[in-house]
């Protein structure tokens, strides 16, 4: 097959893809692609045609797209922001090699190459925008992780309800974390009205004297109204702002508790 030189690939760039796309020679067999596309924070996607070991042309945006994502403090590796990066990879025939995306340029089909590539960054970097209630549903799956991976299985209950203290199940537990000398009742808080029914429950445990300690983890505690997060507060002994926040701190303050 003959090898086509730089001028015909920037042919095939702007024929299948966009009339305003560039390539400037960077070294040996290295090529920065220039594309009017770009992230959220005006950064244009950055991409390389270069030659793999093999000596064969791929496409790579050389780590950057996650890096992109990683600055909005999204978790892209568990859960259902995974699932939707795995099978976006594999629709447009993207690998991801550690972090880095990239696609071998087959049959001299540069330009339906770089197409599905920017489909698929374009793709990805939508999880940012992912509605309101993707996002929730994200962020409980997060949370979910976060007590399994921190906490054994058997110290530990989901969704519990108190068979003798709530037996209609009107105050149900994200979490119950047994095994110190007060349980742990965990809260997973989203919402101004997720903020208030952990703050009814646990005001509901206290008046029976039921012995515990609150734990609120929240998606963003800055969006939670000032007056609704102040009745929290006054009732649960210990709260994380976000998700990530809690990932390092969540695990020492088990680990004290436990002690």
């Amino acid at each position: 097959m003959r090898i086509l030189n730089e001028y015909e690939i920037l042919g095939e760039f702007k024929t299948k893809v966009n009339r305003e796309i560039d390539i400037v020679k960077e070294g040996l067999d290295r090529y920065i692609v220039l594309t009017p596309f770009m992230f959220e924070d005006g950064d244009h996607f950055p991409i390389v045609l270069r030659k793999d070991p093999e000596r064969n042309w791929m496409l790579t945006d050389e780590g950057h797209t996650f890096m992109h994502i990683s600055y909005d403090e999204i978790d892209f590796d568990k859960g259902t922001r995974r699932a939707i990066i795995d099978k976006t990879l594999l629709s447009h025939g993207i690998e991801d090699s550690q972090g880095e995306l990239t696609m071998r340029v087959k049959d001299n089909e540069y330009g339906d190459a770089l197409f599905s590539f920017i489909q698929g960054i374009v793709k990805i970097t939508d999880i940012s925008f992912l509605t309101r209630e993707r996002v929730k549903s994200t962020f409980y799956e997060d949370w979910k992780e976060l007590i399994e991976e921190k906490v054994p299985s058997d110290r530990r209950i989901f969704d519990y309800i108190d068979p003798v203290n709530d037996p209609e199940g009107n105050y149900p537990i994200d979490c119950r974390v047994n095994g110190m000398k007060r349980p742990l009742f965990i809260f997973a808080i989203s919402s101004d009205d997720k903020c208030r029914d952990a703050t009814i429950t646990c005001h509901h445990f206290e008046k029976l004297k039921v012995p515990f300690i609150g734990v609120g983890i929240f998606e963003n505690h800055e969006e939670i109204q000032r007056r609704v997060l102040s009745r929290f507060s006054d009732i649960a002994e210990k709260q994380f702002p976000t998700v990530h926040s809690a990932k390092d701190r969540f695990s020492q303050y088990f680990e004290n508790l436990s002690k």
